[in-house]
């Protein structure tokens, strides 16, 4: 397929195949946040505690982030896929056996492990089926599936611990065991509709493999890397403590807080595709790939900084609106950025920095996450968190701004 031809049908399918995949693994991430309030009647757990388990998942995620990339790079993107999402659907669903921390703790070690490996396929998977002036808008799509995954949580998780009862157990548990069952449903999907474009074999492509260490030459890659630990620092944070911040602020029970939590998840799935479209409606314009996705980056962090009059609001409503917007920012930023390595990196490489981009921004998500299990458990209120958490898009954007003066493709060396 040449940069120069028009996406097919075809290509359009397979970014909502790996949007449906993007959507579970965020409905999987989500179960532990929006389930704590049941899972500590059980397994009773420190703030502190709860952030050692988000941090369980982001560290092996983060490292599985690196190790998935170059593990598509090397088994290519359908093989390569399939192998993650069964072992993370397995590893969502193992959390339903756990009897104490240390079992649950394992089970997000393992469920990182496995999602590690998403966005690095789905790069590569845009970089196969898409030409460059096309591939915002496909990764739009296909980041529009956190939204979506992160909308049916709520509600979903609320119905399930209301109603699922079943052979005894309880609701909590039947959480994981439902949504890992979604995930290895999607396998045979994906294995039926998945094929490499212009190759009639499923066997992967032999390609001679850019290393690690000749991509971390560049400052263009720590530009993206450390953007990606400021932004998603943010983003782990409103994404795991969201649920948590409406309990303790409002007094919230499950069923009310399932009926309008998934409200900024929806602004966010609407930010991927706003993001994505509006950088390449730029390039459309005429405009070039540097100007295009820098506009819409600095467009995007301008949303976030709202969120530090958060604890200034008293009303529910408020509240849900201003996360809306942050949502919306954080996640039409993080299309854009995840785009980028397709911007500077030959294909062969694309997977191996998509994955180190995600390690940076998971490492993000683990210090602000460990931060604020210290101080809410130390007595201080969430308005550090916000505050922090508001700035740090700004401060990503400047980074790229300073490193990266012009978005082009940068020359690797095997």
């Amino acid at each position: 397929m040449t940069t120069a031809a028009a996406p097919s049908s075809a290509a359009w399918k397979i970014a909502i195949l790996v949007s449906v995949a993007i959507a579970i693994s965020y409905l999987d991430r989500q179960t532990l946040p929006w389930a704590i309030k049941a899972i500590q009647a059980d397994i009773p757990f420190s703030n502190q505690v709860k952030a050692g388990l988000d941090s369980a998942f982001l560290v092996t995620y983060g490292l599985m982030y690196v190790g998935g990339g170059m593990l598509l790079d090397k088994m290519g993107t359908r093989r390569g896929f399939l192998v993650i999402m069964i072992f993370w659907s397995l590893a969502c669903a193992s959390h339903g056996l756990a009897g104490g921390v240390v079992m649950l703790a394992a089970s997000r070690l393992l469920l990182g492990v496995g999602e590690g490996g998403g966005f690095p396929a789905a790069t590569r998977a845009v970089a196969e089926w898409f030409p460059g002036n096309n591939r915002a808008t496909a990764m739009g799509i296909i980041n529009a599936g956190t939204a979506v995954g992160a909308v049916i949580a709520p509600p979903l998780i609320a119905l399930v611990l209301t109603h699922c009862h079943w052979l005894g157990l309880a609701p909590w548990r039947w959480v994981f065991f439902l949504t890992g069952g979604l995930g290895l449903l999607w396998t045979i999907w994906w294995w039926r509709g998945y094929r490499t474009p212009d190759q009639p074999s499923s066997a992967p492509v032999c390609e001679v493999r850019i290393p690690l260490a000749s991509l971390l030459k560049h400052r263009e890659t720590w530009a993206i890397v450390g953007a990606k630990f400021l932004s998603d620092g943010a983003w782990y944070f409103y994404l795991f403590w969201l649920p948590k911040y409406l309990f303790d602020a409002f007094q919230l029970d499950i069923k009310t807080a399932g009926s309008i939590g998934w409200i900024p998840y929806a602004a966010s799935g609407v930010g991927c595709l706003v993001g994505g479209s509006f950088s390449s409606w730029l390039l459309g314009r005429g405009l070039s790939v540097n100007a295009s996705r820098k506009i819409a980056l600095g467009a995007s962090a301008a949303l976030m900084p709202w969120v530090m009059f958060v604890p200034q609001l008293h009303s529910v409503g408020w509240v849900i609106f201003i996360f809306s917007l942050a949502f919306f920012g954080q996640q039409s930023w993080s299309t854009l950025v995840m785009i980028l390595p397709t911007d500077m990196i030959s294909k062969k490489a694309v997977g191996t920095l998509a994955g180190l981009v995600g390690f940076g921004g998971a490492m993000g998500g683990v210090l602000l996450g460990q931060v604020v299990g210290w101080l809410r458990d130390h007595g201080y209120s969430y308005t550090p968190a916000l505050v922090i958490s508001g700035s740090m898009h700004v401060a990503a954007f400047i980074l790229i701004c300073l490193l990266v003066p012009k978005i082009q493709p940068i020359q690797t060396h095997p």
